[in-house]
């Protein structure tokens, strides 16, 4: 179940290019990688974060503020996060050099 509102969807160039990636390798394209990223941010799994991250996250939804995920892409193992605004409004995929 979705635990917050996403926004506006934002993929960041070098965010689109490690899904690109990672979809030549898959048997999902890159699209239904992003999708299913999405719903693991937003259904509360924090993929790879150190604990302390993820508490606060769940601290933000509680009581508002930024919401981060990162995830590791199995083929290529490159790192992509996925934020959410404090004001969620947007959600951006990006790398962790895109930031």
């Amino acid at each position: 179940m979705q635990k917050f509102p996403l926004g506006l969807v934002i993929v960041m160039p070098g965010a689109v290019q490690a899904l690109e990636r990672e979809g030549d390798m898959d048997v999902l394209p890159a699209q239904a990688l992003a999708i299913m990223l999405l719903l693991r941010h937003a259904t509360g799994d924090w993929g790879v974060l150190p604990e302390e991250d993820k508490a606060l996250n769940d601290q933000a939804l509680a009581e508002g503020g930024r919401i981060m995920s990162a995830y590791i892409l199995r083929y290529t193992q490159e790192k992509i996060w996925v934020i959410t605004e404090a004001d969620r409004e947007t959600t951006t995929f990006l790398l962790p050099d895109e930031y």
